[in-house]
């Protein structure tokens, strides 16, 4: 029954990462400049996850977190400091609506782990009272 947790708790892990990526996104939905301020919109980003816990075991762990590679977003504003000579700014390519899509998922997911970790510890509990 250990290793239930131990899977469960890996796969609370996996979700708040993309979580957390997610959150990320979101705040950088407008952004047109880097951290260090050069000119270039920010680029969305994705976790993907893999089986095992990375030691070979049973569970879940971020494979990787990756820049999305979609074209960026345009939008007409000439009055933008970073608009070209045709008046068009190139945006993040975040759409807030899949965003909160992909939270509500991720969150959702959160839920089910957390559960199953409540589950387990009661089965756990149950078993020690049956053998003591």
């Amino acid at each position: 029954m250990i290793r239930a947790l131990d899977i469960s708790s890996s796969a609370l892990t996996a979700q708040r990462v993309r979580l957390d990526v997610i959150a990320g996104n979101i705040a950088n939905a407008e952004a047109t400049h880097q951290e260090d301020g050069t000119p270039a919109p920010y680029r969305r980003r994705f976790v993907t996850f893999m089986t095992g816990d990375g030691r070979g075991g049973p569970g879940v762990h971020v494979g990787g977190v990756y820049a999305d590679p979609s074209p960026f977003r345009e939008k007409y504003d000439p009055g933008h400091i970073d608009a070209d000579e045709q008046g068009y700014v190139q945006l993040p390519n975040v759409s807030i609506t899949m965003e909160y899509v992909d939270a509500l998922a991720a969150s959702r997911a959160y839920e089910a782990n957390a559960a199953m970790v409540n589950v387990t510890r009661s089965m756990i509990q149950q078993a020690l009272r049956l053998l003591a």
